[in-house]
């Protein structure tokens, strides 16, 4: 359930209010004879196909025909701000799924889950706003994963993956001096979900290995965006530019052809978050060659595995028909068939008690899902910084503005000082 910042105009999101797709909905506005009507808010991807999307919802009305489910999709991948958009105009969907909670729950919009609604999720407290759960934690996504293409790497003479950051940008120059593009990026309306895991990876490594409770301290003011911690992380994003491994051209590419662009052979190294699997195990668009993986490193080499888990189904509290939008979201994201799906087409770690995927798991998925679960067990798993949710987050609305100090850093419009004095400031503004 990828967070991609993309923003739509008010216009587009008008028209798409207007046009939203029904799923077994056969009544006149009141769900039909005896149904209740719930509206669902979702975003399609070249991997969440709109049939995707019907298929799930069918198998929870189909237990519940009770229920009329009334499908909305987001114009754009940025659905929480066509969330917003239709809070404004008083249309805020019953359910959303991968909606950022913040500011949604604090107004009190958002239903707060009960302990007892919440024993089947691994990490039921994920992802609290002032203590209480409003999203589902139902996923955990590891943010980055390097993907690497294991023909390019033989081609500039790289037998195996670094562990080290050091050993990372050697491969990078080697790489580079056989005219291969090191790290496939992209920008566009998409920044913080093309860009954003490359960050996130530095920032997980150098930030929160040494402080994983950053955030909260720097919500504390105890830190800030202008310390030194931060600015180095910063500089390095800058550096990787600055050096030509990061080709600013590719700033221009939204998360469609970011991804497009890796799968071609464009480039050697993809850090993305493990949904990426789905593209590289789906036939369709497997790539012709093999694809490794290894977690962003370190500096000295220490396991450092940046993860999110949440991304689940909200409520709206002021539900019409909010008794059957909490079955609704509950039964969606516990169904045994969905998280398969989730898996196959999202990439998704299901956070759910006792769950294991499916025995014909594409290869990269089976291979990220090991690597994270050994990461786990060894207790490398960190925040990933910039997607994380409610308390553990930045404030409502500095999280957009850190993608755009991601490409300022990449284009060198804004020193690593610079970045990190403007984002202090918006954090004030904010606060």
């Amino acid at each position: 359930m990828k967070r991609i910042i993309a923003l739509g105009t008010a216009a587009m999101l008008a028209v798409a209010a207007m046009t939203g797709c029904s799923v077994k909905d056969d009544s006149g506005g009141g769900g039909g004879k005896g149904k209740k009507q719930i509206t669902f808010l979702v975003f399609e991807t070249p991997n969440q196909t709109p049939q995707v999307w019907d298929a799930a919802i069918k198998r929870v009305t189909d237990k519940y025909p009770d229920i009329s489910v009334k499908k909305l999709v987001s114009p754009t991948q940025d659905r929480t701000a066509y969330a917003k958009q239709l809070l404004t105009s008083g249309q805020l969907p019953d359910v959303m799924i991968a909606v950022s909670p913040a500011g949604f729950a604090e107004s009190g919009n958002l239903y707060a889950w009960q302990p007892n609604e919440l024993t089947d999720f691994s990490y039921p407290s994920n992802g609290a706003v002032n203590g209480k759960i409003y999203q589902l934690p139902a996923n955990s996504q590891t943010i980055p994963v390097v993907y690497f293409n294991k023909g390019l790497f033989a081609k500039a003479g790289i037998a195996t993956p670094p562990k080290t950051y050091g050993e990372m940008m050697t491969d990078a120059a080697k790489l580079k001096a056989k005219g291969i593009t090191p790290f496939v990026v992209g920008g566009g309306k998409d920044i913080h979900d093309a860009l954003g895991p490359t960050f996130a990876g530095i920032l997980g490594t150098d930030l929160y290995a040494k402080n994983p409770n950053w955030m909260h301290d720097r919500r504390a003011g105890k830190v800030k965006f202008a310390d030194p911690d931060y600015v180095k992380a910063a500089g390095k994003l800058a550096d990787l530019a600055s050096k030509g491994y990061i080709d600013k051209r590719m700033l221009s590419q939204d998360y469609a052809a970011t991804q497009s662009a890796f799968l071609s052979g464009k480039g050697a190294m993809y850090a993305m978050g493990n949904w990426f699997a789905a593209a590289a195990d789906d036939p369709k668009t497997k790539p012709s060659f093999d694809i490794g993986q290894f977690f962003w490193p370190s500096d000295d080499g220490k396991l450092v595995v940046p993860t999110f888990t949440g991304g689940g189904l909200l409520v709206n509290a002021h539900s019409k028909n909010l008794d059957a939008a909490k079955k609704f979201a509950l039964a969606y994201q516990l169904d045994k068939t969905n998280l398969d799906a989730s898996t196959k087409n999202d990439g998704l770690f299901p956070a759910i008690k006792g769950y294991t995927p499916p025995a014909n798991s594409g290869p990269v998925f089976k291979t990220g899902y090991d690597m994270f679960k050994q990461a786990e067990s060894q207790n490398a798993v960190v925040p990933a910084f910039g997607f994380e949710a409610g308390d553990d987050g930045m404030l409502p609305g500095v999280s957009d503005k850190w993608s755009t100090s991601m490409g300022d850093l990449v284009t060198g419009q804004k020193s690593a000082a610079e970045v990190g004095k403007f984002l202090d400031s918006e954090w004030q503004k904010a606060s």
